[in-house]
């Protein structure tokens, strides 16, 4: 039964903390090199698929991982996720063709299906319901700082050694997050024994519909981040920043410092105020990418973004705890997550078809970003109605 008072800071939600940083920084660490390694083999115009089908692999696996969540633990479903991550690592320098590269992609994405849905609901199960917000911006605290860390690490590593030399520091993370994840304890009561017939979806598992006014929010607000993710190194590049992870890094960093207070300002003073406010910053920081002329532009950009981000990433996850039924929270979770990813990925497919190395079409990429992320404040301002919810819990 879910407490309701008591400590976020246990040993197992630090173990769970230590888990996923390793975890972000292991799949990270690739992406600003990945467009570069791409166009090496002659797919220069595949970029947008670099984060699209690992985007569309995550979603597709959602429902299967939000349902093994609920069935045999959260757990099990948190290590397949870290071993996808340590087995692609090895496969990327012996893949080496385009169609090669793609598969993997696709194969990669499973991990980010699995890890971080589960991860949610093993969160939410371990803190007092009255501060998820809190816990979920600590927890938010550790990924992110994997997040800004990987980037960094990526392009020092291929700055001084072979790329494949970072396939496997990759794999290298996410082996120890697997070690980590063997020393943690289960914590959905009467779990299953798996069996083949857990795989078999149908319309009921695939979403929480309880939680959909959330999903609104994170579908629109994280389609910026796949345009980021396709054409943020080009941009950087462009504008004389040596280190093409030095954009995440940033904003990572910023986003570290204010989820500290972000989570626990929504469990205060409600989700959808912190929401509404993270909002007005995301528009201004996508808008400011797409004017900046100079690196040093580019970066007060990235921090903006960051400070935007985390306020609404906790805020957003806490939500969407707030909303979804106690007994389906894997599945609550899974349908947080197909939104984030189908966002993620419509933006990396946006951003490749509008760039394909013409960077003239950046800024409009991120103009483009801006409204859509003003068409969320404008749902959540005028559009959304509360049902029956009381900040933190949900009514039965």
């Amino acid at each position: 039964m879910q407490q309701s008072s008591g400590s976020i800071y246990t040993f197992q939600f630090g173990l769970v903390c230590l888990s996923s940083f390793l975890f972000s920084a292991s799949f990270n660490m690739l992406i600003p090199e990945l467009p570069a390694y791409l166009t090496s083999m002659g797919g220069a115009e595949y970029k947008g698929f670099i984060i699209a089908l690992f985007t569309l692999t995550a979603g597709i696996s959602r429902p299967f991982s939000g349902k093994l969540t609920d069935t045999i633990g959260r757990v099990p479903v948190m290590a397949v996720g870290s071993l996808v991550c340590f087995l692609c690592g090895f496969l990327y320098p012996m893949l080496t063709t385009v169609a090669g590269f793609l598969f993997l992609r696709l194969i990669h994405g499973f991990s980010t299906g699995f890890k971080p849905t589960a991860t949610a609901a093993y969160v939410a199960d371990l803190v007092p319901v009255n501060r998820w917000g809190e816990a979920m911006g600590v927890h938010g605290v550790c990924f992110s700082t994997g997040l800004a860390i990987g980037p960094a690490i990526g392009s020092l590593i291929t700055d001084h050694f072979d790329i494949n030399i970072l396939f496997y520091c990759s794999s290298l993370f996410a082996l120890l997050s697997i070690v980590i994840l063997a020393n943690m304890k289960e914590t959905l009561p009467n779990k299953e024994r798996f069996r083949f017939s857990h795989l078999k979806i149908n319309r009921k598992d695939i979403i929480e519909w309880r939680v959909i006014p959330s999903v609104i929010i994170i579908f629109m607000t994280y389609i910026s981040y796949g345009a980021i993710l396709t054409v943020i190194s080009d941009w950087s590049k462009a504008l004389g920043t040596s280190n093409k992870g030095m954009f995440f890094m940033v904003f990572t960093l910023t986003s570290l410092l204010i989820r500290f207070v972000a989570g626990k300002a929504s469990d205060n003073y409600g989700r959808p105020v912190i929401l509404k406010f993270s909002l007005v910053l995301l528009a201004a920081s996508t808008l400011w990418i797409a004017l900046a002329d100079t690196s040093f532009m580019l970066m007060s950009a990235s921090a903006l973004y960051g400070v935007a981000t985390g306020m609404l990433s906790p805020t957003a996850t806490a939500w969407t705890v707030d909303l979804s039924d106690p007994h389906h929270r894997g599945k609550a979770m899974a349908t947080m997550y197909i939104a984030l990813e189908a966002g993620i990925g419509l933006g990396a497919l946006l951003a490749g078809w509008l760039f394909i190395d013409d960077l003239a079409m950046i800024p409009v990429t991120f103009y483009a970003c801006t409204g859509i992320t003003l068409i969320a404040l404008v749902y959540l301002q005028f559009i959304y109605k509360p049902a029956g919810l009381k900040q933190g819990q949900l009514i039965k």
